[in-house]
Parts: structure tokens; C-alpha cells; sequence
């Protein structure tokens, strides 16, 4: 299925979904697909986006790891039945909306849980999604520079799809293991109970809108620390 198709529908659930459980399932959803996109890029993309697309894979893992695989509905692991993708600036600002609308939506998560496990796997996923949202804007740039620099019939021309080789498939979104120390996702987010205990988490208020792609002015910072990580999605 193309990326975009796949993007639409996980927004699509993510907005309807009303409880916890769901909320988060289908952010690992989210970062499984990021995870997906920036390796079949790595491979198949413009040679200009291929460093930033592993690193982006690896973030999406990194995120996937965080949430410790919570349950899938049974509809299956949609970065899974990623095939291709026919526009690669078209499916990085679909990408960029999905994980902002994740970060909201964990940041929400977060503020309401008295779970401490579930409050830093939160934590964690907000600071994996917050990363794959900068790639993805990294490589939007690049990709608006490349299309600067062709000649004016060249930039006219759409770009034709990018290729499917089935004999290399790229690894299962859910082979990912492993979440990063606690304290590192923390500390570089400054959320709530970042610093001194963890069992002492601010109070919070989700933002109220999702960023845009690319070219958006940074947020500036505010005191509440759920506020700032949220703003910068």
C-alpha cells in the first residue's frame, strides 16, 4: 500500500480513538510507519535524504521501543503492508502531521495517567516522535533545495514513483527492541518529573493544535514543561 494511503488511515484512527489503550497503540502504529518510511527511503529515496532517512528509522524504532508493543487491533501492523511510496515530499508532510498529531495526543496520555510506567513510555515516545518530526522537516528542506537547483522544465516535472524491490524487504517494523535509558529521553524533553523524582509529575495542558511543515517558526519555550515538548512537535 502506498505511504500515503497508510498515513491517512493512521491519523484517520488516531483521531478516533478514545481511550487510553487505543491512544496508544496507535502511536506505536505511528512510529512503526515512521520507522518503515525512513528505512525504505534510506534505500530507494534521493541519495540527499538518505542519511537523515536511517536516522529517521532508527527514531521510529527508537519511539516503537518506548511503547513496548501494546495491543494491535486486529487490523495488523500497517507499516507492514508498506509497498512504495509515489511522492516522497507528499508522504514526509503526511508524516510530519501523524507525529505531530502523536506527540499531542501522548502528551494528553501522559498528564492524565497516575501509571508511573505508562507516564515515562510516554515520555520516551514524545521524545522519539519530537526527533522524527526534525528529520522529517530536515529532509523536506533538502528535497524544496534539490527541487531549486533544476533547471525550470526539470522542476515542471513531477517526480516518478520511487521503486519497490521485493527482493530486499526491509525488516519488520516489529523486530524493533529495546527502549533507551530513561534518563536521556528525559532530560533532553524536560517533561514533567525530568528533574528530582519521577514519581512527582507537573501538571499539564496539551497544546491545542498540531504543528505545520515545513518552514514553521520555533515555539517559544514556555515554564510548563509539557507545554515546550509539545510545542516543538
Amino acid at each position: 500500500m502506498d505511504a500515503e494511503r497508510l498515513i491517512f488511515a493512521g491519523r484517520h484512527a488516531l483521531a478516533q480513538s478514545r481511550t487510553v489503550p487505543d491512544i496508544v497503540a496507535e502511536a506505536w502504529q505511528a512510529q512503526a510507519l515512521a520507522q518503515a518510511i525512513g528505512g525504505r527511503l534510506a534505500v530507494y529515496g534521493p541519495p540527499e535524504l538518505r542519511g537523515e532517512a536511517r536516522g529517521l528509522s532508527e527514531t521510529g524504532g527508537r519511539g516503537v521501543g518506548a511503547l513496548e508493543h501494546p495491543g494491535v487491533h486486529s487490523g495488523g501492523i500497517r507499516a507492514a503492508q508498506l509497498s512504495g511510496m509515489a511522492d516522497a515530499r507528499a508522504t514526509l508532510l503526511g508524516l510530519g502531521a501523524l507525529l505531530g498529531d502523536v506527540g499531542i495526543a501522548l502528551v494528553q496520555v501522559a498528564c492524565g495517567t497516575d501509571d508511573e510506567g505508562l507516564y515515562w513510555s510516554c515520555v520516551e515516545a514524545i521524545d522519539a516522535a519530537d526527533e522524527s518530526s526534525d528529520r522529517v522537516r530536515t529532509m523536506l528542506r533538502k528535497l524544496a533545495a534539490r527541487e531549486a537547483g533544476r533547471p525550470p522544465d526539470a522542476r515542471r516535472a513531477r517526480a516518478g514513483p520511487i521503486a519497490v524491490r521485493p527482493d530486499r524487504p526491509l525488516p519488520s517494523p516489529a523486530d524493533s527492541s529495546g527502549s533507551p535509558g530513561r534518563s536521556g529521553a528525559v532530560g533532553a524533553r524536560g517533561l514533567p518529573g525530568a528533574q528530582g523524582s519521577q514519581g512527582s509529575q507537573g501538571s499539564c495542558e496539551a497544546p491545542g493544535a498540531v504543528g505545520e511543515l515545513p518552514g514553521e517558526t520555533g515555539v517559544k519555550e514556555k515554564p510548563d514543561a509539557v507545554d515546550s515538548a509539545a510545542g516543538r512537535l
